[in-house]
């Protein structure tokens, strides 16, 4: 038979898309040819397959040779087509059986001596497999990242050899064991809050915003503690269920990262302040996820905030709302999920000090007011909580306070907070609508009255309020509430810091 037909997916955004190889043989001058709009990589595998089939021991035909990757109008782009390709012309040219191929699909990039080497975006790949009914086969270094889908069945394979005789019948391949769940738990790296000396405020803030999935920006001094405490928040944060894991792995899977160490474990993205605008939300001539992807059903840290560039900034407004990226490019268009937990920190000047009692701000008022322009109020407006963080004294930070708990201690009522709202609404309080907060938080009059002359005294804008009364709903289930009353609604307000600085001219911080 000279017309074989292997199945394969390529790759936009998160999804995996199928791809049909066609390969036809033909008479006439030896040639191959590649049509279907593949890309520089994928037009240079006919050298790779060439070799890789003749070091394995294989005849190339010498014939002409025809491969159209199928849709002809989706590109094709990187080495994930040269195993497909490579069976397709044993099977057109009858050196394996054709008939065997219906139920499979592969993909995997070919060294010149026949080895099968890792490709990305695999993981999406064997889910959209699975759900068409095949199995799949995928490269042995890819074996990892598809190891958490239990419900596919894949074959990880390392050479063509190893491929074709498990067609032929001379050594069947061995299925991918699924991990489990049990022993894929919480990382013991990263810090734990026993670490931290005072700071009682941050630390309730810390806690309310992973009960929550609220974003939290700290500010103060150098030195007072702000990157340690977040680095502390994955610590206090509850592992990803099944989906989230296997949503998160498929994202890593994409990004070209394989596998990740804990896959159960929430994700947690520190980009430097030198960070591009692709860098951050992602992007590129073929469009690739960015850190606020990257960071999906995670934590997203921005150290010294206003070091990023503005416009840089600016692209996680929408996002912040949306929990989503949309890229627009000229000849397609790319969805990202960016469902992720803003954490920052900043100074409240360029050299730190301002407001600090023990070192005198060096700053002039043009820089600080350059300085602060770079973050916008839509910008603040989005993150629910403001906080600043003070010095510490020598006694604090030299002793140790014999209050200061554990993450696991903190990690439990953060647990039991999450699962009050779960049973209550089916979501965290950080996404509710605004519709949804009519229906779920329901206020007293005198509670209204309170919160009213509160909004007309601060100018709040009704973002402002919305997010207020998120955090308040939150506050109220960490203290087992089912009614939100004025001190959940007071402490709420006490951390939004940057809105009554801005009303208050004497405090001089926007």
């Amino acid at each position: 038979m000279s017309l074989a037909v292997i199945h394969t997916r390529g790759r936009h955004g998160i999804d995996a898309p199928p791809v049909t190889v066609e390969v036809h043989l033909s008479n006439g001058l030896p040639s191959l040819n590649i049509v279907g709009l593949p890309e520089t990589a994928v037009r240079e595998s006919k050298d790779r397959v060439r070799s890789a089939m003749i070091n394995a021991g294989f005849e190339f035909p010498a014939r002409r040779i025809t491969i159209n990757l199928a849709p002809a109008d989706l590109p094709k782009e990187g080495g994930r087509f040269d195993l497909p390709i490579a069976l397709g012309i044993l099977a057109a040219s009858g050196q394996v059986p054709a008939d065997k191929f219906t139920d499979y699909e592969c993909m995997g990039e070919l060294a010149l001596s026949g080895e099968i080497r890792f490709v990305s975006a695999v993981l999406p790949a064997v889910i959209a497999c699975h759900k068409a009914g095949r199995t799949m086969i995928v490269p042995q270094a890819n074996a990892g990242e598809v190891m958490l889908y239990q419900e596919a069945k894949v074959f990880a394979v390392d050479s063509l050899l190893a491929v074709t005789g498990h067609f032929t019948g001379l050594k069947v391949l061995q299925q991918v064991e699924p991990v489990d769940a049990g022993t894929a738990g919480r990382s013991s790296d990263g810090r734990d809050l026993s670490v931290l000396r005072g700071q009682p405020q941050a630390r309730r803030a810390l806690e309310i915003a992973a009960a929550g999935g609220h974003g939290l920006l700290f500010y103060g001094p150098p030195g007072t503690g702000k990157t340690l405490m977040a680095s502390c928040m994955p610590g206090i944060l509850p592992t990803l269920t099944e989906q989230e894991a296997i949503e998160v792995s498929a994202i890593y899977s994409v990004a070209g990262y394989g596998s990740r160490k804990v896959p159960f474990q929430r994700p947690f993205r520190s980009p430097h302040h030198s960070a591009s605008a692709v860098a951050l939300v992602g992007g590129g001539a073929c469009p690739k996820p960015g850190e606020i992807t990257l960071a999906h059903h995670g934590v997203l840290f921005l150290d010294e905030l206003p070091e990023f560039d503005r416009r840089v900034l600016e692209m996680l407004r929408q996002p912040l709302e949306s929990g989503e990226i949309c890229i627009s490019r000229a000849a397609r268009q790319t969805r990202f999920p960016a469902n992720f937990q803003l954490l920052a920190a900043m100074n409240p000047c360029p050299c730190g000090y301002l407001g600090d009692k023990k070192h005198p701000c060096s700053c002039r008022p043009d820089q600080i007011q350059r300085y602060r322009r770079k973050l916008s109020g839509p910008l603040l407006d989005r993150i629910d909580m403001h906080l600043e963080v003070s010095r510490l004294s020598a006694s604090v930070l030299l002793n140790p306070g014999e209050t200061d708990e554990s993450s696991g201690v903190v990690l439990a009522r953060v647990l039991k907070a999450r699962h009050r709202q779960y049973t209550r609404q089916s979501k965290l309080n950080s996404q509710l609508s605004s519709r949804e907060l009519d229906r779920y938080v329901v206020l007293g009059r005198a509670e209204k009255m309170w919160l009213m002359g509160i909004i007309e005294r601060l100018g709040l804008s009704s973002r402002a309020v919305h997010r207020i009364i998120r955090v308040a709903r939150t506050i109220a289930d960490l203290s087992d509430s089912d009614e939100m009353v004025k001190p959940h609604l007071a402490e709420a307000i006490a951390f939004r810091n940057l809105d009554r600085a801005v009303s208050d001219s004497r405090n001089g911080f926007l």
